[in-house]
């Protein structure tokens, strides 16, 4: 498999296939709100599309990066959302990179959403597709930021490698700016645990699979089998 490691800016096309990086804190959020039984998860362009969305949907649930806003119901903390029952409730979510870099590669006809939470569900689903080329969006600091580069380059070396020790990338995600950011309380919408719950490897089974319907970008999960060598569900 080709892996190619690209920031947003970075894109001139869309790809065939691309995995949508965003571990601090988007993509793990996302996560948390299906495994809270979110049904689906609509990704905003914008502030403003995201109130829009929620005002024409009251009973949508609308997070956002930073501090709490009206409007919105939630903020984009990991540690926040798990106390929050979303049976059967659709997501907007806006952030700054993940949804970013999503809606970057719309047009893709394969678009993952990603994180060290769903790593090795991500890397069965490309196995499973057997792509020979795979371009993974690097969403924070304009492509440099390391948790995301160590969780893409994890998923992609799992693609191929099985017995890939996620130490070393974990390592790298943990010593990251974001991570300081983060625990330091730099960033504004912040949990004590955000941190810990971003670096948790494998803690959902499943693949998170973003596509158009009709004019919105939406998330959705793909259940994918355990360790047996079955195809998905």
């Amino acid at each position: 498999m080709d892996a190619r490691f690209l920031g947003i800016a970075d894109l001139v096309e869309a790809p065939s296939v691309a995995v949508v990086v965003d571990v601090m804190r988007a993509f793990t959020v996302a996560a948390w709100a299906f495994a809270q039984g979110a049904e689906k998860i609509v990704l905003a362009e914008s502030l403003g599309e995201a109130l829009a969305l929620k005002a024409r949907h009251p009973d949508w649930v609308a997070l956002k990066d930073g501090p709490p806003a009206p409007g919105f119901d939630t903020v984009n903390s990991p540690g926040l959302l798990r106390s929050i029952d979303l049976g059967g409730r659709t997501v907007v979510q806006k952030t700054t990179a993940g949804t970013v870099g999503a809606l970057a590669v719309k047009d893709a006809p394969l678009v993952l959403c990603a994180g060290f939470v769903v790593a090795e569900a991500t890397a069965r689903l490309l196995r499973t597709r057997e792509s020979d080329s795979v371009t993974f969006v690097v969403t924070g600091e304009d492509g440099q930021a390391d948790e995301d580069l160590a969780c893409a380059q994890y998923i992609a070396r799992r693609v191929t490698g099985a017995g890939t020790d996620a130490a070393e990338y974990l390592r790298r995600a943990a010593e990251s700016r974001a991570a300081a950011e983060l625990a330091e309380g730099v960033r504004q919408g912040v949990h004590p645990d955000d941190v810990a719950l971003c670096l948790e490897i494998d803690r959902f089974p499943f693949a998170m699979v973003a596509t158009l319907e009709g004019s919105l970008m939406v998330l959705r999960p793909r259940a994918m089998p355990s360790l047996t060598g079955e195809d998905p569900v």
